[in-house]
């Protein structure tokens, strides 16, 4: 149920924009904000492709992306979009035909950029493909490859220059009376790709795709891509997004989702609501909550749990989580249920205490779901 109502500062009113299908997944309009990622392996070998898809998905990836370079990668893809538990969007840079092609093979999405994909002419084939056989669109607009028009117009790439681009070709797609389309305007630049989406969110309906693209490794990457897309989010930008780390697909999913679930915009699996640790700590926090966090990754209902190492916060903490657990003294600390302390428990059992806890909330949860359903 909603707070808003009483706490209004947590209000975030998201962009009014139309909605499209990417496979079965609804974007845009009131659909839940979609998490993708993109594979790493060789396209053109099924079973690592697939392997990382399934991994992707299994974290909770609502649509996954996969690079077609050549003809082995687009061949792949319609063994890769069979078995895919989730949508594929197809990403091509420098050949239209590569896009004819993954059409034809089944994926549910045609990422093509502007700046690199041809002439009109050719970008009209890839739309009469998507059109046969029920593609969506994406237009990806990026800083590093914008037209050579563009950049002679402007000096050098700029959030103008980026939202000219995504609209001369949201034109080509309109007119040639293809709706089903998404765009993105993309930068490693926090401030330009902030500036951009801005300026596109005020200039079209259409579905927006967030990201700052090649954010960097795990730990900076995830920063960066924080500070861009939360900032974004928070003013009611964006219908899907990726977080581009130099890491393992699924981090990028965990991190996009820790974004979603810190605004309240999606809820998937176990926030963890941790103290630093001082030296007022009862147990060790640090390790309790890295191991409690790979004991928990299964849990995929939306609940809160609270680990804080000392009386000083940790009781007003748990007031507000479905699960609690605040150091004591003696080699024991409190848990709480709902809110209400419960019962006492020694630091050397808690963490498997904590996991049936747990696991028993969100079976508590899933079933009181079934039942109003």
């Amino acid at each position: 149920m909603s707070i808003n109502h009483i706490r209004p500062w947590r209000t975030i009113e998201r962009r009014k924009s139309r909605q499209i299908m990417v496979g079965n997944v609804p974007v845009g309009g009131d659909a839940p904000i979609a998490v993708q990622t993109m594979t790493n392996t060789d396209s053109g070998d099924v079973k690592a492709t697939l392997n990382q898809v399934l991994a992707a998905a299994e974290a909770g990836a609502d649509i996954v992306r996969i690079s077609a370079p050549d003809v082995a990668a687009t061949t792949a893809l319609k063994e890769i979009c069979r078995e895919s538990p989730v949508p594929i969007v197809a990403d091509i840079h420098f050949h239209y035909k590569r896009a004819i092609e993954a059409a034809e093979a089944g994926a549910a999405c045609l990422r093509i950029n502007p700046g690199n994909i041809g002439d009109d002419t050719r970008v009209k084939e890839v739309i009469k493909a998507a059109k046969d056989h029920g593609c969506s669109i994406r237009i990806g607009v990026n800083a590093g490859s914008l037209e050579k028009h563009l950049l002679e117009k402007y000096g050098e790439p700029c959030p103008d220059a980026m939202v000219e681009s995504g609209l001369d070709h949201i034109k080509i797609l309109q007119d040639n009376d293809f709706h089903e389309f998404k765009i993105s305007v993309k930068a490693s630049d926090v401030f330009m790709s902030s500036a951009a989406y801005q300026m596109l969110a005020d200039a079209t309906d259409a579905p927006i795709h967030l990201g700052i693209t090649e954010a960097g490794g795990l730990m900076s990457g995830t920063i960066k891509s924080s500070i861009g897309l939360g900032q974004l989010l928070w003013m009611g930008i964006g219908d899907t997004l990726r977080v581009s780390l130099s890491a393992d697909p699924v981090e990028e999913v965990k991190v996009g989702f820790e974004i979603l679930k810190s605004l309240g915009l999606r809820h998937r699996g176990v926030n963890i609501i941790s103290c630093p640790s001082c030296a007022r700590q009862g147990f060790d926090v640090i390790k309790t909550v890295e191991t409690l966090e790979k004991r928990l990754e299964h849990i995929k209902t939306p609940m809160s749990l609270s680990i804080i190492g000392c009386v000083v916060n940790g009781p007003g903490e748990a007031l507000m989580t479905d699960v609690g657990f605040t150091g004591g003294g003696a080699g024991s600390g409190m848990v709480y249920l709902a809110g209400k302390q419960s019962h006492k428990m020694g630091n050397d059992q808690m963490v498997d205490h904590i996991v049936e806890q747990v696991e028993a909330k969100a079976a508590e949860i899933e079933a009181a779901s079934a039942e109003e359903a």
